[in-house]
């Protein structure tokens, strides 16, 4: 099964944003994450987790508190090899890429609910 049959539309936000506008979406959208842009480039993806770990910093930007190397997938991969990134990189949400531009995002979450085509060595512990 590929990236493309299960990915989700990815939620974005510019780097400027401020870190409780960027809680405030991810509640009222009910996602975990955000896509952070700079134009059309991934720049970061702030997760509730970073949220979480800097209540302290919610007048901050986004660009303060974001992680910035961004692991990413291509939309034609399969879904063993968004398992094997993840699992790999100790991380639970992919931006997925169709020729360098982003098309969606996929979850730890969403290929736990199409295990089923998934080889199973890639659960994480």
């Amino acid at each position: 099964m590929r990236v493309k049959e299960i990915m989700k539309r990815a939620i974005v936000i510019e780097q400027d944003v401020k870190v409780r506008e960027a809680a405030g979406i991810m509640s009222e959208k009910r996602i975990g994450s955000l896509i952070v842009l700079k134009g059309k480039k991934i720049v970061g993806i702030i997760t509730e987790r970073d949220i979480m770990r800097n209540v302290n910093k919610l007048n901050r930007k986004v660009s303060d508190i974001m992680s910035k190397n961004v692991i990413t997938i291509d939309k034609e991969d399969s879904i063993d090899d968004a398992a094997s990134l993840m699992a790999n990189h100790k991380i639970k949400k992919l931006p997925v890429l169709e020729n360098r531009r982003l098309v969606g995002i996929i979850t730890a979450t969403d290929l736990i609910a199409n295990s089923d085509e998934l080889n199973e060595e890639f659960f994480f512990d």
